[in-house]
């Protein structure tokens, strides 16, 4: 009695092509095979060995969502191999049932739903909506024009206002950030660190390079802060990038004593309002120009006195009379 021809010819010639070509068919494959087995409502003992062979090699081989799709459709037939449901985690079929049914997952065991980290431009747009211009520029004024003891003061005030702070900044890219600040502090490569700074906490340029250079550190502080640098850190980088600061016993033992109690909410606030300082002063510069502004700034100019010349009159001779010749 001849072979009866397999139910999928040709499968593992397209997988060599595949693989030869570059081009990844195998969750098309495998939608493909699932499409064909469904259809009918019985097999023969050949069909349901090349089919659990060829699935086999494919579920763990595709995306998740692939995998998911054939799931579902393999769970509400009725025929399913016993071996394809325990690789996709599902219950034989009990008396009196029709279909099988998913194993129970505990709530312990259910995956939290991933985070999205927001965009590069999302972050931007929630940094410029922090705080409004007007009230960042008059925390940033008085924050750089006070004093180590009333900087330490604000900080701590801070804490407890109802000021919209910035987001944080996400893990991976405070981590390198970080890194990339011990490298240049180490190297006294303050141009490279205020530019990391300003990169990595969307501050103006200006303001980085105003952190950076500021002889008290509590700047630095809150933007080491708001990027989550330890302690230890810190203050490697203070006393590599500053030496001058180091030279003070006390200094370093004040700025590391002022660290351990910074707030993270303090900091992110003091982020927004260097952001927002720097929008204050680009409206400033940029005023809208008024609808009168060209009438103000017209110069007035000199009506001339037109000359009554009728036809056929000398202009020459009336030009003179006028001047007085």
């Amino acid at each position: 009695m001849p072979a009866s021809p397999p139910m999928f010819p040709g499968f593992d010639g397209l997988l060599t092509l595949s693989r030869r070509e570059g081009v990844d068919v195998r969750p098309t494959l495998l939608r493909v095979l699932t499409d064909l087995y469904v259809q009918a409502p019985n097999h023969t003992i050949d069909e349901e060995k090349q089919f659990v062979e060829l699935t086999a090699r494919l579920i763990d081989q595709v995306d998740d969502a692939t995998r998911a799709a054939v799931r579902a459709r393999l769970s509400i037939y009725p025929n399913t191999p016993r071996a394809i449901l325990n690789r996709l985690n599902l219950l034989p079929t009990e008396p009196g049932q029709s279909v099988p049914l998913a194993q129970p997952i505990s709530a312990a065991e259910s995956p939290a739903p991933p985070v999205k980290q927001p965009s590069e431009a999302q972050m931007r747009v929630a940094a410029n909506m922090a705080m409004a211009p007007r009230d960042a520029s008059e925390i940033s004024t008085l924050f750089f024009a006070a004093s180590s003891s009333e900087r330490a003061q604000i900080l701590h005030n801070l804490a407890e206002t109802p000021l919209r702070s910035s987001a944080r900044i996400p893990q991976a890219r405070a981590a390198r950030a970080m890194h990339i600040l011990e490298m240049a502090a180490f190297a006294e490569d303050r141009d490279n660190f205020a530019r990391e700074l300003s990169e990595a906490l969307m501050l103006p340029a200006a303001i980085a390079e105003q952190v950076v250079s500021d002889p008290g550190g509590e700047p630095l502080a809150c933007c080491a802060k708001a990027l989550g640098m330890r302690s230890d850190i810190f203050q490697r980088v203070l006393l590599f990038l500053n030496p001058e600061f180091g030279t003070s016993v006390t200094n370093v033992y004040r700025i590391a004593r002022m660290y351990d109690v910074l707030s993270e909410r303090s900091a992110l606030i003091m982020v927004a309002a260097w952001r927002g300082a720097h929008m204050a002063a680009t409206r400033a510069k940029f005023r809208p120009a008024l609808y009168d502004d060209e009438r103000q700034r017209a110069r007035p100019s000199v009506q001339q006195a037109r000359l009554s010349v009728q036809p056929g009159v000398d202009i020459t001779r009336v030009t003179r009379n006028s001047s007085g010749r």
